[in-house]
């Protein structure tokens, strides 16, 4: 029992790693630093792989399994300990986040050769992992803050890494600012969690919260759940603080493969389904969760249709994504969420890691107008995305076919038939918009200047992580296959003892339950075979009607192509009002001319003063003897004065 007597050994691997690279790597051999940070990292999910067979010999009583190492807050009656804590779910996610983490650390070897920052970028990256980890490893929420804002501070090093480029530098600050506004909220959260019940461990917290009834109305547990949902919402893109992650493709490619598959846009995923016992008995705001993610898996889909930056693309699909594991907490099939997570980690890493691989082959190109034809050029590269794009479509067989048709069906059993209608037009949606994005790059005729671009396949280091995350794409779903054969889905019973299961379930004979299963999932085969074939039609069969169409439907294609202005609309409401405000009247009035003000006045005063009284020091002895007259005569008249 190594690991679960010393978990601590799990965070100290990538944090060591950073700190190597980090101290000491400008001086170091590429080799060398590639050493530190790969093995920092393989050696984590080697560790997370013997976590996994060290809880398997745990009992229902041991769980959760939790170590306090050492008091860390005290004040008054407040206590929080550095206390680490493994379950079902927290197994899951570390296995997810180190797994998937090690494979894009690898890909970035070959990806960033070169860069002057080398060993700075694989600090940062190896940092990530470091609060990824302690975020989803932390017993009690105030220590799952530090590596909440861990993340946010990770995202921000990395999405401005090439920090001398205006948009990048601009990027990571919008991000780091967009998080904060959600961060006040997730920290309200807590304080409010506290006061209520005294403590801020999960086991205290969850115990306590079980022994109080089902709100009907908006109560302290409402307030608490929507509180958390809004820290939630803003790490993890949703409606209506996503802006920060299309502008954080100004990043590496590594960079954006880790945000949106392993680490941060997870994260706010994790504490709704690790808060699930907090949203049940707050029906109001578990539907909040549910409106929210159904809403913005649509609308991040309706603007990824027009997009023409391949990574963007792919941002705006990770929105929408996300977006589906919110709308499964939000009616209650926590289980389907995290599946989804774990499903989605696979095939979005493995999109932008081959994303990476097509700008790679072409010198930078990222415009998808300017590709094409690419297929036999870099099959492997080809091969691996079309996994991924068939996933993440939900073709039948693929990892997204079990985890998204979970979702859709527990939207539609729950009693959420509008929700399940939307959701099934975002699967619509979602595959329109990623074939449009394969017959884009890889299809027809080059757009490129073929003799100004060798076109050539990445090297091994790249393609190796493509291939096995395309194999995890593929069978990444099949814990729930046994499902469709009237069986169990694994990992749904895994998670079962920690997230609660939905109360809906109950309403439902077994034998009726799996086949109106069978159905909606072939509805929802037959959404993804609509959004591939109009995909088809338009950009294989038709190439001039997306154009033409363009130009017909003018105002409706501006209004996605500007991302519906919701930046221009900010921009115009919130941020110009605050740079009028810090300028004009902070600044100039309140630090200028009254701070300022006052201080360089009284020096000015001073000064002047000093001046005067210098010409008394003349030098003149008659001089100083009618001043030492003038100020005997004052003195004296003074105390005449006094005196009567």
């Amino acid at each position: 029992m190594l690991l679960l007597e010393h978990l601590w050994i799990l965070l100290a691997l990538p944090l060591a790693g950073a700190a190597a690279n980090g101290l000491f790597g400008r001086h170091w051999s590429k080799r060398t630093v590639d050493a530190v940070a790969v093995g920092a990292s393989g050696l984590a999910f080697a560790a997370a792989l013997e976590l996994w067979r060290e809880f398997a010999q745990l009992t229902a009583a041991e769980l959760p399994w939790v170590r306090s190492y050492f008091s860390w807050i005290v004040a008054g009656e407040f206590r929080a300990d550095f206390a680490l804590q493994v379950d079902q779910l927290t197994l899951v996610m570390v296995l997810v986040v180190t797994g998937v983490s090690w494979l894009i650390h690898i890909y970035s070897t070959g990806y960033m050769a070169g860069d002057a920052g080398y060993a700075r970028f694989f600090a940062y990256l190896n940092l990530f992992l470091f609060f990824m980890l302690l975020l989803v490893m932390a017993a009690n929420y105030p220590l799952l803050f530090v590596g909440w804002e861990g993340v946010g501070l990770s995202s921000y090093l990395l999405i401005g890494f090439w920090f001398l480029r205006k948009s990048a530098a601009d990027a990571g600050k919008k991000a780091f600012i967009v998080n904060r506004i959600g961060d006040f909220g997730f920290l309200l959260g807590i304080f409010l969690l506290y006061w209520t019940f005294s403590a801020a461990d999960f086991r205290s917290v969850f115990a306590a919260v079980r022994q109080m009834p089902v709100e009907t109305e908006a109560g302290v547990l409402t307030a608490i759940g929507l509180l958390l949902l809004a820290g939630a919402v803003g790490k993890s893109a949703q409606l209506p603080l996503y802006v920060w992650l299309p502008d954080a493709m100004e990043g590496p490619t590594p960079v954006s493969a880790l945000i949106h598959a392993a680490t941060m846009v997870t994260a706010g995923v994790y504490v709704v389904a690790r808060s699930a016992v907090i949203f049940v008995h707050a029906p109001l705001a578990q539907d909040a969760v549910a409106v929210i993610g159904c809403l913005t898996a649509v609308y991040a889909a309706t603007i990824g249709l027009v997009q023409t930056d391949i990574k963007r693309v792919l941002a705006y699909s990770t929105i929408s994504q996300l977006g589906y594991m919110f709308l499964a907490c939000g009616v209650g099939a926590f289980a389907a969420g995290i599946f989804h997570l774990m499903t989605h980690a696979f095939f979005k890493a493995l999109l932008f890691l081959a994303a990476g691989s097509v700008i790679h082959a072409l010198g930078g190109e990222q415009d998808i107008r300017r590709m094409g034809g690419l297929r036999r050029k870099i099959p492997w590269t080809y091969g691996t995305m079309l996994v991924a794009t068939l996933a993440i479509a939900g073709a039948p067989l693929f990892s997204g076919f079990f985890s998204k048709d979970a979702i859709l069906f527990a939207a539609y059993a729950s009693g959420q038939q509008l929700l399940w209608g939307l959701g099934t037009l975002g699967a619509v949606l979602t595959a329109f918009y990623m074939f449009r994005l394969i017959f884009l790059v890889f299809h027809g005729q080059p757009r490129f200047d073929e003799q100004a671009v060798h076109v050539h396949e990445s090297p091994r280091v790249m393609t190796v992580p493509l291939v096995v995350l395309a194999v995890l794409s593929v069978v990444g779903g099949w814990l729930a296959a046994p499902k469709l054969w009237g069986g169990a889905d694994l990992l749904e019973r895994f998670l079962t003892p920690v997230l609660e299961a939905p109360a809906w379930l109950a309403a439902f004979p077994a034998e009726e339950l799996h086949a109106l299963e069978l159905r909606l999932s072939g509805a929802a085969v037959l959404a993804a075979a609509l959004g591939f074939l109009a995909a088809w039609w338009l950009y294989l069969q038709q190439p001039e009607k997306p154009a033409m169409l363009a130009a017909r439907y003018a105002a409706p294609y501006r209004l996605l192509w500007n991302k519906y202005y919701v930046d221009e609309l900010y921009a115009a409401a919130v941020v110009r009002p605050l740079l009028w405000l810090s300028e004009r009247v902070l600044w100039q009035k309140v630090d200028v001319a009254v701070i300022d003000g006052a201080a360089n006045g009284a020096a000015h005063t001073a000064r002047r003063l000093g001046d005067q009284l210098r010409r008394m020091q003349s030098g003149n002895a008659r001089s100083y003897a009618a001043w030492v007259i003038v100020g005997a005569a004052i003195v004296t008249a003074a105390l005449v004065w006094w005196v009567q």
